[in-house]
């Protein structure tokens, strides 16, 4: 396997690579950087949870004017897009984009699951350096 397909198999590296190639690619004008990006980061999420939406409407045929449209697999992809918009806006948000999100999942399974559902961060890998070579 390359290391690109390596890091891209790696959620962490994959959504900080998303994250910098987002960066790296704004409209010329200058838009989208600092507050307003991050804003239309989450945006985003908006949009993408309306194509979810709009996938399950298609799969169940809700709309009778057009029928099945879509697939389970459409709405497998859109609920991964969601997920990934979700990931990649809170990397805008914070450069511990693993850590952060790895204490919030740990605080919901306590709260759902009990105590003994957490992770000990002592079992969890490293989070990746900010300044880490790759």
């Amino acid at each position: 396997m390359s290391e690109q397909n390596d890091r891209s198999a790696d959620l962490w590296a994959g959504i900080d690579d998303l994250w910098t190639w987002l960066d790296g690619n704004r409209p010329p004008n200058g838009e989208g950087g600092g507050r307003e990006g991050l804003l239309l980061r989450v945006l985003k999420l908006s949009e993408e949870v309306g194509e979810v939406a709009e996938a399950v409407i298609g799969a169940t045929g809700q709309n009778p004017r057009k029928g099945v449209t879509h697939t389970w697999d459409d709405v497998q992809a859109e609920l991964c897009d969601v997920v990934i918009t979700a990931l990649v806006a809170l990397r805008t948000l914070t450069p511990d984009t693993q850590e952060v999100f790895t204490r919030h999942l740990a605080r919901v399974m306590e709260r759902s699951l009990g105590p003994s559902a957490v992770v000990h961060p002592q079992d969890l890998p490293a989070p990746r350096g900010v300044g880490e070579v790759r």
